[in-house]
């Protein structure tokens, strides 16, 4: 079981570094303020827990088996993302706001998961292939945890990285780029979401 572990880990890391929605919300936080960006990250993971323990205990498998229900989380998430993308965009001339309040962010965060099932499908169709048959629920929610923390541990590191350069990412022209870019993405993202019907 060790050896799957440690293969899981390295597949978790390899997955969390795939840039998606979360890197373009924390990176749009980042220029707010670290807190902004720490807060995004504990509610984008804790979403991801709660698709990795549903997976774990077979929960997330009646989203993925009922069409409606697959279907109106996508739109939720997709509409979302559109509009976190076009309020980035708005922004972007505006002068530098105020950082959110840390709640604000961690929903924005929370949100952008929890109203993706394609964590949910991914999560059903992930875990399962790095255990043996008769790994019991335990091994899975072991896994479940470990996906979770492998994924806060590399945006804890991105939050730490995007920190350090803060004072470059508030520059307004490097900002308005930096809004743009992030909305830009996030609007993309939440039009392919809302797009793919498969």
């Amino acid at each position: 079981m060790w050896s799957s572990l440690a293969a899981f880990v390295a597949a978790s890391f390899l997955i969390a570094l795939s840039p998606g929605p979360g890197t373009a919300l924390v990176l749009r936080q980042s220029v707010r303020s670290r807190a902004s960006a720490l807060a995004a990250v504990l509610g984008m993971e804790a979403a991801v827990a709660v698709w990795a323990v549903a997976a774990a205990l077979g929960l997330s498998v009646l989203v993925t088996a009922s069409e409606v229900a697959y279907h109106g989380l996508r739109i939720v998430g997709a509409l979302f993302l559109v509009y976190l993308g076009v309020k980035a965009i708005r922004s972007a001339s505006a002068p530098l706001p105020a950082a959110p309040p840390a709640g604000r962010a961690f929903r924005a965060g929370l949100v952008v998961n929890l109203a993706n099932p394609k964590l949910g499908v991914f999560a059903i169709s992930f875990l399962p292939q790095f255990l043996p048959p008769s790994a019991g629920r335990g091994a899975l929610l072991l896994f479940a945890l470990v996906w979770v923390a492998v994924d806060t541990a590399w945006y804890l590191v991105l939050v730490g990285a995007l920190d350090r350069v803060r004072g470059t990412l508030v520059r307004p022209r490097v900002r308005r780029l930096l809004e743009r870019v992030s909305g830009g993405v996030l609007v993309a993202l939440g039009l392919r979401l809302a797009l793919d019907t498969r």
